[in-house]
């Protein structure tokens, strides 16, 4: 049986490590990504990793992501490269770019089936489209139809202090029936480096849908491993 893709969408919060670390996690789990991304998105890209993506790219090449070991995408965070992900059980699946204005796509469509989406980073206004219905790009129409359709949706908002205004889009999206993961990452299972704040981050995304890995210790393990 054919795997069903995720949708993962970008948009222009602070946070693109996130994004780029849940992509290569997919990656390594054989999950067919379905990716695009807000012009804003190519801005926290560039700014926070060095990353240069042109708007119009719509074919998948790794190395535009740094994740092909040329560029890597870690340089502007650490020193060193991010923990090992462990042996590839399957092979890496197909990623499939669509333009943020190509309503044409098939993730505009409820008849598109899919896994779920994840819009990560997911910027204060992204999260106010989803909220109004407030379809203007690919991201915004995706979303939708992830809701409309009862699938699992996942906003990975990264924004402090919040405002009335996002704390109630929040809350809407919420009752609407997607998930509001803020980027707050937790410390009890050993921070040493800024991957554990990263890691422990995609693995909460990961465990909403059910994605075997190994990022992270989980809690009531802790004091097994010490």
């Amino acid at each position: 049986m054919t795997e069903l893709p995720l949708v993962l969408a970008m948009t222009g919060a602070s946070g693109a490590g996130f994004a780029i670390r849940l992509l290569q996690c997919l990656r390594h789990a054989g999950i067919p990504v379905q990716l695009t991304y807000s012009d804003a998105a190519l801005q926290v890209l560039r700014t926070e990793l060095g990353l240069r993506i042109e708007s119009c790219e719509t074919e998948f090449r790794p190395e535009l992501f740094g994740l092909d070991g040329a560029a890597p995408w870690w340089q502007r965070l650490s020193d060193s490269p991010p923990p090992d992900l462990g042996p590839q059980v399957q092979p890496e699946a197909p990623v499939e770019v669509y333009a943020v204005n190509d309503l044409s796509s098939p993730i505009a469509s409820g008849s598109h089936l899919t896994r779920g989406m994840i819009i990560c980073p997911c910027s204060g206004n992204t999260l106010s489209a989803v909220a109004r219905a407030a379809a203007s790009n690919l991201i915004h129409r995706a979303a939708d139809v992830h809701l409309k359709e009862r699938r699992p949706l996942v906003l990975v908002t990264r924004e402090t202090p919040l405002s009335t205004p996002q704390l109630e889009n929040m809350a809407a999206v919420s009752r609407f029936g997607a998930t509001v993961l803020p980027a707050s990452p937790g410390w009890y299972h050993g921070v040493r480096s800024i991957y554990d704040l990263i890691d422990f981050i995609v693995a909460r995304i990961l465990d909403q849908f059910r994605i075997p890995h190994q990022l992270t210790s989980r809690w009531g393990t802790l004091a097994k491993e010490e």
